[in-house]
């Protein structure tokens, strides 16, 4: 039995409304659908590894509300762990507030409710849950003190940890010595690095790479949408990993799709240029479905996407 995956973060429902445009600030638009979906960056990354086919143990908070209970039920539906699943009392759960528009380009807030309920004392009563993972992945939807605890205990353990450092924001470099996997996207990159967004490009993302992995990171991967990935492995040499080409319904929760996947292909011991060509095929199916955790692809649909890219690439097309 291999070593689960352990996801520590936010578990939010989402509150998703789609329209033709995003609107901008103090205009009101008439939108075209609203749907509710279970979201959070740490539970959409769980949900990417369990349909994938990949033991992954959820470690995070809920409040002690109805959106609580049906975000647990979910997870548990998608084989996901959640003996970790905490219940803050007197508190709501986290959601967030998303507007996609026609190109499936989204605008989120987050309220992170019970999220923040997740701290480094409630963490160490379950350290075991830790103990077991062959990898632990976070993100920032929860108190940096508890990301923090867990880069500390990573590295203390030996265990491997992928942070994706969303929502952007500064990271201290202790923290980020102790980071295995590093995988911003571009506004992440230039929040990381204090580059302006103009400055990040295909043809520079290799120099800010090194730049980023300069501040502690084994590995770096700068995930730049359509553009592709920039992959700095810990052996310094920096490879370009392009997107696939699909029709864009809904964006939200690509990069966790990418993540978990990643995560996957890494466990099952593929090469880091092999793992995140997976990762990849695994966030581009996710924009063709809309909502975060329905959007998800299984092993057998990444593996189409996969096998039909490599034949047109041999036939030419």
């Amino acid at each position: 039995m291999p070593k689960p995956i352990v996801v520590v973060g936010s578990i939010n429902l989402d509150l998703v409304s789609s329209g033709k445009r995003i609107p901008a600030p103090g205009e009101t638009v008439v939108g075209d659908q609203f749907q509710t979906f279970h979201g959070g960056k740490g539970a959409n990354q769980a949900v990417a590894i369990a349909r994938l086919g990949y033991p992954v143990s959820m470690f995070g908070s809920v409040g002690d509300d109805d959106f609580g209970s049906r975000l647990r039920r979910g997870l548990q539906a998608e084989k996901v762990n959640v003996r970790a699943v905490l219940t803050a009392q007197n508190t709501a759960s986290g959601c967030a507030m998303i507007a996609v528009d026609a190109k499936g380009q989204n605008s989120i807030t987050v309220i992170p409710g019970a999220n923040h309920a997740l701290l480094p004392c409630v963490m160490e009563k379950h350290l075991p849950i830790l103990r077991s993972a062959g990898m632990i992945l976070t993100q920032l939807e929860i108190p940096l003190e508890t990301v923090e605890f867990l880069c500390n205990m990573a590295q203390r353990l030996q265990i491997p940890l992928m942070l994706d450092p969303a929502p952007a924001r500064a990271i201290p470099r202790r923290m980020l010595r102790c980071v295995t996997w590093l995988t911003p996207n571009e506004t992440e990159t230039c929040a990381l690095t204090g580059i302006a967004p103009a400055d990040l490009t295909p043809a520079t993302a290799p120099e800010i790479a090194r730049k980023l992995q300069s501040g502690g990171s084994a590995n770096v991967i700068i995930k730049m949408g359509k553009f592709g990935a920039c992959l700095l492995g810990s052996d310094g040499e920096a490879k370009w990993v392009p997107a696939f080409k699909v029709k864009a319904v809904d964006s939200t929760a690509a990069g966790d799709a990418f993540n978990g996947a990643l995560a996957v292909a890494l466990m099952q011991g593929l090469a880091p240029e092999a793992a995140v060509r997976y990762a990849a095929a695994t966030g581009a199916l996710s924009v063709t479905r809309a909502g975060a955790q329905p959007s998800m692809p299984t092993a057998q649909e990444v593996a189409a996407l996969l096998n039909g890219h490599g034949k047109a690439a041999r036939s030419g097309a």
